[in-house]
């Protein structure tokens, strides 16, 4: 329930007006109803933080450079600071499975995030429906 009113918070805020524009995709926005969200959980021990927080920081070039995702965000728990939310916003799950994952863009940001890649607690794909409110 808690992750599913943070995902929801998290669509709405700073990302609205996002746009990409290539000549292999048409412009996409996240007011497109049609977008993948990608949740990623970690357990991040505390004294690895700000290596995480780097690595994320340097990784995050090769998302916005990639024509397949439309933005990204990553969150440290308050209450429970070894716990990390990754949230990654692409055009379609297709499109991050079978396009960022075979674009040059994703070896570097892989290379990047692997050291963590046996922290993660969930990895999973959410579609967005259509309850939502902002104010």
């Amino acid at each position: 329930m808690l992750l599913k009113s943070l995902l929801s918070l998290l669509l709405l805020v700073g990302t609205a007006g996002l746009h990409i524009s290539t000549s292999q995709h048409k412009p996409q926005s996240m007011d497109n109803k049609t977008f993948s969200v990608e949740v990623i959980r970690y357990n991040i021990p505390q004294d690895k933080g700000a290596a995480f927080e780097k690595a994320y920081a340097e990784a995050g070039k090769h998302l916005q450079a990639s024509p397949y995702c439309l933005g990204y965000q990553v969150l440290h728990g308050n209450d429970e600071p070894d716990h990390y939310i990754v949230i990654i916003h692409w055009i379609s799950k297709e499109e991050h499975l079978q396009g960022f994952r075979k674009s040059p863009e994703f070896g570097p940001f892989f290379n990047l995030v692997k050291p963590f890649y046996n922290n993660i607690e969930e990895m999973k794909h959410y579609d967005q429906t259509a309850t939502v409110w902002t104010k």
